[in-house]
């Protein structure tokens, strides 16, 4: 296997997939129900828009957790694991515990304005409760990573290249992502902020895509020429849970459907996002901390868009312009450039 190849194609997924996950939660604040689960919610809704983000929850957060196991992957080739020990926690605990501190409790106040809720200072995870899940898993999987490093030829591997050199290997990897969703059963498969069924997939894509990297070309090479099968599939199944189940298929299905989004996303990926750019080299490290902040504007752009009489359309692309704007201005001009605020956001001094 070649350890030392860069793997843009995995930076460009990280970064896309964020970017998904500003635009979803962008659209929760256009739902009927996202006052209960701690959105600012516009008076009129856009239901409409949730056909297509219906495609996208069962299959957002799990590839983030896919694609953070495979950067363990890599970080690991030139780190024993003291020295992963202290990166992950520069680069993870650290952002996780001031997110916690000084992002959270921002954006939170602007919802108990909002909603005429008594002021209060709260210490919450919120939308960076996976970081300390990915923290969690650093620690328990680092051993049987690193043992897994030390054998990187031995029976392990070689079972891993020949499961994943076929399609039909894929399967089998779905397996036991099929077994979390039926012994947790989690009552919303799509719920995973701070949920026992969040901790167990995540942990369970993390590890399958440390796994992924470690049985070398031959993975990419099945997601890469399977691409378009897998892309079907994915559609046919989600067809499925759109038409027959109105949007609520089994749980084993919907984790079928979401492992076959996330090889289609590879396959493409590989295909044609493998090769590096200037804006790759800028978003890889813009993407972690607007993510870190962008909660903050997205309550505040909700605060000022959602008392104008506007249409719900035109409020919901304001607010996916202001977000980004004020997102990027803050990252290129505050964040990047204040030399004590970088390790905050995991980016080096």
């Amino acid at each position: 296997m070649s350890l030392d190849n860069r793997r843009y194609d995995i930076d460009w997924l990280r970064v896309i997939a964020i970017a998904l996950l500003l635009i979803y939660h962008i659209a929760i604040g256009f739902q009927p129900w996202g006052v209960f689960i701690g959105f600012i919610q516009n008076n009129d809704s856009l239901e409409s828009i949730w056909i297509p983000m219906s495609m996208l929850n069962v299959w957002r957060i799990p590839l983030l957790f896919f694609v953070s196991g495979m950067g363990v992957f890599f970080a690991i080739q030139r780190r024993d694991w003291k020295e992963l020990l202290i990166e992950r926690s520069k680069r993870i605990l650290v952002p996780f515990l001031f997110g916690m501190t000084a992002i959270v409790p921002l954006h939170i106040y602007l919802w108990q304005g909002y909603y005429h809720q008594d002021s209060n200072y709260v210490f919450n995870p919120a939308h960076l409760w996976f970081l300390g899940n990915i923290f969690i898993y650093v620690l328990v999987l680092s051993p049987l990573f690193f043992y897994l490093k030390k054998n990187s030829e031995g029976s392990i591997h070689l079972f891993l290249k020949k499961v994943l050199g076929h399609p039909a290997g894929l399967l089998l990897v779905m397996v036991p992502f099929v077994l979390e969703a039926v012994i947790v059963q989690p009552p919303n498969f799509e719920l995973y902020a701070m949920t026992m069924h969040g901790f167990w997939l995540g942990l369970v894509a993390f590890l399958v895509g440390f796994c992924c990297v470690y049985s070398g070309a031959t993975f990419w090479n099945t997601v890469t020429n399977s691409r378009w099968v897998l892309l079907l599939l994915a559609i046919g199944l989600y067809a499925v849970r759109l038409v027959l189940f109105e949007l609520k298929s089994p749980d084993y299905l919907m984790a079928i459907e979401s492992n076959f989004w996330i090889f289609t996303v590879f396959g493409f990926g590989h295909k044609y996002l493998n090769k590096p750019s200037q804006a790759l080299t800028y978003l890889s490290q813009a993407a972690y901390p607007i993510y870190i902040i962008h909660m903050v504007f997205l309550y505040l752009g909700s605060v000022l868009l959602f008392t104008i009489d506007l249409s719900a359309t035109i409020k919901f692309w304001g607010l996916v312009l202001f977000t980004n704007i004020a997102c990027y201005l803050t990252y290129e001009f505050v964040i990047r450039r204040v030399k004590i605020l970088r390790p905050l956001f995991g980016l080096k001094v």
